[in-house]
């Protein structure tokens, strides 16, 4: 028999103000669950201060202390938790999670245009709204007129998947329209046709950051020192499992850049611990296997993950500055999944940012370019 579709995903409120809420997941495992669930918490804003992962390959059990914020729509945030979970009925058992069976289709693209009247902190304010449409940003590019007239090409998609619907794309047009006011005057939604989804005839080619740059990591404003990231693997504690150990100091979505890394290498957490300790600093211990079930006891394998793991942790975002004669050009590059998933509000982190700085922006273009 299995669980009740409601107790998959449990939540725990906090009892006093500044104390985490308690998530709990139980259900059927897949590789990469850890990092998908992660994903979409840091999606809602959310801060993960402790974690505990158990799995025995076919059922895990996941707990997540998190630290919310007044507007945590938890309600929403529980269905979206629930469906990135592989299924689980009452009525046959347990289904067990597959890779190739009933691959998810692809969302539909939509480009959303609109014309208004620039002012300060207006991209920021047409970012935060997107996201609380749950409309997800793939593309953009943002002109500003000498007249101070704003041109503005979001491809999104929708997280619900309603937006090929007329009640969903009236219900965004006037939400926006709500946000902008009097600075809006015109704005349209269409589906894109998959062959015309490709936005390099109406935007420059990428920026790469300077090589200068990425040998940098720039996080928070600081730099993060290379022996602030200590990662340390053995095989004799466990006779079935490789036990990875990290050390690092924490940043805004630590626990989802470890959890993609090994999503994108098909390794499986078997059990994880993940705390903060003062000052920021993470512990982590992760016993591990292979796609196939097996330690990692292949030093080239081991010297590869470790490397990638040290990578992320210690440029989960690279940024540079670059002068372009009379403008100021900001570059900013992110990981982005193997499935073509990028990091979560990195946008919206960046107009907040250059909102709360006064600084203004005439120009933008955001693109995720093919994997080689």
């Amino acid at each position: 028999m299995g669980i009740l579709h409601d107790d998959v995903v449990i939540f725990r409120q906090a009892e006093k103000e500044g104390d985490p809420t308690v998530i709990t997941v139980n259900c059927p495992d897949k590789t990469g669950l850890g990092s998908d669930l992660c994903r979409i918490i840091l999606f809602f804003g959310l801060t993960i201060v402790r974690a505990d992962v158990s799995t025995d390959g076919k059922w895990c059990y996941i707990v997540l202390w998190v630290l919310g914020k007044e507007n945590t729509r938890w309600s929403l945030l529980n269905k979206r938790l629930v469906g990135a979970c592989p299924s689980c009925s009452s009525a046959s058992g347990i289904s067990y999670y597959s890779s190739d069976f009933h691959p998810p289709k692809p969302s539909h693209l939509f480009l959303l245009k609109f014309n208004c009247y620039d002012r300060q902190g207006l991209l920021h304010d047409v970012t935060e709204a997107l996201c609380e449409l749950e409309l997800v940003i793939k593309k953009v590019k943002v002109s500003t007129t000498p007249d101070g007239k704003v041109m503005d090409l979001f491809f999104i998609t929708d997280t619900r998947e309603l937006l090929h619907t007329e009640k969903r794309k009236e219900y965004t047009k006037e939400y926006l329209r709500g946000t902008l006011k009097d600075a809006m005057i015109d704005i349209d939604i269409e589906l894109v046709e998959p062959a015309a989804a490709d936005v390099s005839a109406c935007s420059p080619a990428s920026s790469f950051l300077p090589a200068a740059i990425t040998e940098e990591a720039v996080e928070t404003g600081r730099l993060i020192r290379l022996d602030e990231v200590t990662i340390t693997m053995d095989n004799t504690l466990s006779p079935t499992h490789t036990l990875v150990q990290i050390v690092c100091q924490d940043h805004k979505g630590l626990v989802y850049d470890i959890m993609r890394t090994f999503k994108d290498y098909n390794i499986q957490i078997c059990y994880g611990r993940f705390y903060i300790k003062e000052r920021g600093k993470c512990d982590i211990d992760l016993f591990i296997t292979q796609g196939d079930g097996n330690k990692i006891v292949d030093p080239n394998k081991q010297q590869s993950l470790s490397s990638r793991l040290r990578t992320e942790l210690l440029r989960p975002v690279r940024v540079g500055v670059e002068s372009r004669g009379p403008d100021t050009e900001l570059l900013v590059a992110n990981p982005v999944e193997l499935s073509g998933k990028g990091r979560p509000l990195v946008f919206y982190d960046i107009t907040l940012a250059l909102k709360r700085l006064q600084t203004c922006i005439f120009s933008v273009t955001i693109d995720i370019p093919p994997r080689t």
